[in-house]
């Protein structure tokens, strides 16, 4: 089985870290999973590919990221939720939409997304109020988008390369991303060397295409600068969805309204039964009223 590796490093003098991620295994389950149009499969890869990045570099093994976009294009509403080690998951509401490519003949994600906010959801697991921040999109393109964000709400400079290959029978053919971040008191002939490197990750989805490793591609973006691996390790396209987080989900719904569903539910034939679907995994999950209610509160 496939999986999405992601490679982590950081430049001898302390001036830059550099994550790498191949994550063709992550968007190819998320096809399956969605069954996105070209340009949504782009998208959402994109997002699903630059959260797995960014979660991978939270400092708490209990944390969590959340990075979404609300925005006025077909594609509506996107989502993705990453954990400490960057297994992700993620959704669009309207996967099946599409535009019309550029001129170029490229997918146009930034017409799929239109215009709108990014927002980014960071929960260490201890803190009573996770930390959020929001940006407005720059292009919708996603990458430009999570540096934007960076550089307004974070203060730290970033460059980020996204990418995902889309075969004609919808399967993907390369997918990752390369995301550069400047640390404290960075070294300026470092700096220039990585605004000079940049250019070469221009299409990173044809560098993994071509068959580069992370580690290689990390050597791109840092070439004629010292550096030192971190580690690789593997991610997933994963979901944390069970019957008992649902069940959870419904209890706090309240009584009074969960009769009304139930009510509802009987009215069009389907019986008094619930049934909730994973928005991230499409896995459903079917209540009765004596699990929510017991024998006797039917």
């Amino acid at each position: 089985m496939e999986h999405a590796t992601i490679f982590r490093a950081m430049t001898q003098d302390g001036s830059a870290r550099i994550t790498v991620i191949n994550s063709r295994a992550i968007v190819q389950r998320a096809i399956g999973l969605h069954a996105p149009s070209h340009t949504a499969t782009a998208a959402l890869g994109r997002l699903l590919t630059a959260t797995s990045l960014i979660g991978c570099l939270m400092g708490e093994k209990e944390s969590t990221v959340t990075v979404g976009i609300h925005a006025d294009g077909a594609i509506g509403k996107m989502l993705a939720v990453s954990d400490y080690y960057g297994n992700v998951r993620g959704y669009a509401e309207n996967p099946k939409a599409d535009v019309a490519r550029k001129p170029n003949g490229k997918l146009d994600v930034g017409g799929l997304v239109g215009n709108g906010t990014l927002y980014v959801v960071r929960d260490d697991g201890v803190s009573p109020t996770p930390h959020i921040g929001t940006v407005a999109l720059q292009t919708g393109e996603i990458a430009e988008d999570i540096a934007a964000y960076y550089a307004e709400s974070e203060q730290i400079p970033t460059l980020c390369a996204l990418g995902v290959l889309v075969a004609p029978d919808g399967s993907c053919l390369a997918a990752g991303g390369v995301m550069v971040q400047l640390l404290p008191f960075a070294d300026g002939g470092v700096v220039s060397l990585l605004e000079r490197n940049a250019s070469a990750l221009t299409s990173v989805s044809e560098l993994f295409r071509s068959g580069l490793s992370n580690y290689e591609i990390a050597s791109l973006a840092l070439r004629d600068i010292p550096f030192d691996p971190f580690d690789e390790i593997t991610v997933d396209y994963l979901c944390n969805c069970s019957r008992e987080r649902m069940h959870g989900a419904l209890a706090k719904v309240g009584e009074k309204e969960l009769r009304r569903m139930f009510d509802e539910e009987e009215a069009e034939g389907h019986g008094r039964v619930l049934e909730l679907s994973c928005q991230f995994c499409n896995n459903k999950y079917s209540f009765d009223e004596n699990e929510l209610f017991g024998s006797e509160g039917k």
